[in-house]
């Protein structure tokens, strides 16, 4: 049952009822006359409302909205079928499982890179992880400036690993970066654990730190909060998505 709980099946199941139901009402009725555009928007409105209805978060609201005008205004350009493939190919190739795991890809700013230098240890021995470390910038940074860590990204969306691990093979970085689901990754191996993530896997993130983290270690997210857990320590940046590191110590 839970699987039919999914955002993105509730998404689709509420377009497939909106379009049933404008569909019926064309069919009933003769009174009002629209064209095939001005009815996709009133499936838009219509989608829109049931998502609001169904507490889905709000900006589902305006994906209903557009998507089936969107549509109908791509059919009508008769664009290739070809171009619509290479452009899922290429989301596929960047964003991996985000359909499933409703994490997109975050790349961390150098604001987030200069604060979490300063917060590491400057002498003794540590090992950071990053959680879904996109492009590997950040870890190689770090393993830049601090010379006595041990420093590993995991990454599950093909392009960003690959643009990864070309990086460090044109760096001096002791970075490394692999392949991989870090929902399976042991977290007890590191001091450090830095997320980006997005709100829905926060509370089952804390459960995981809570099993596996060694006493002591800590826990860095970026942006997103634990739900009823306060954070130990708050730093506000300046940069341009205005992030906040939150730490919580295991």
């Amino acid at each position: 049952m839970m699987k039919f709980r999914h955002p993105v099946i509730i998404a689709l199941l509420t377009q497939i009822a909106t379009l049933i139901g404008v569909g019926f009402f064309i069919g009933i009725q003769s009174v009002i006359v629209l064209n095939i555009f001005a009815w996709a928007i009133v499936q838009g409105l219509l989608a829109g409302l049931v998502s609001y209805c169904l507490r889905m978060p709000l900006w589902w609201i305006p994906i209903h909205f557009i998507f089936m005008p969107l549509a109908i205004a791509v059919l009508a350009l008769n664009i290739s079928p070809t171009w619509f493939l290479i452009l899922f190919l290429c989301l596929l190739l960047t964003y991996g499982k985000t359909y499933k795991t409703q994490v997109p890809l975050y790349l961390s700013s150098k604001s987030v890179s200069r604060a979490l230098a300063a917060l590491l240890p400057q002498r003794d021995q540590f090992s950071f992880i990053d959680l879904g470390s996109g492009c590997g910038g950040l870890v190689s940074n770090l393993a830049n400036t601090h010379k006595n860590g041990s420093f590993y990204g995991i990454e599950h969306a093909p392009l960003p690993f690959l643009i990864s691990q070309l990086r460090n093979m044109f760096s001096a970085s002791a970075s490394k970066i692999v392949w991989g689901d870090f929902w399976k990754h042991d977290f007890s191996n590191y001091d450090v654990v830095y997320a980006y993530l997005s709100p829905v896997p926060m509370a089952s993130l804390w459960r995981k730190v809570t099993q596996e983290m060694r006493p002591g270690s800590f826990l860095i997210s970026n942006t997103f909060i634990i739900p009823d857990i306060p954070p130990d320590k708050c730093i506000k940046l300046n940069d341009f998505s205005n992030s906040t590191l939150y730490l919580w110590k295991i």
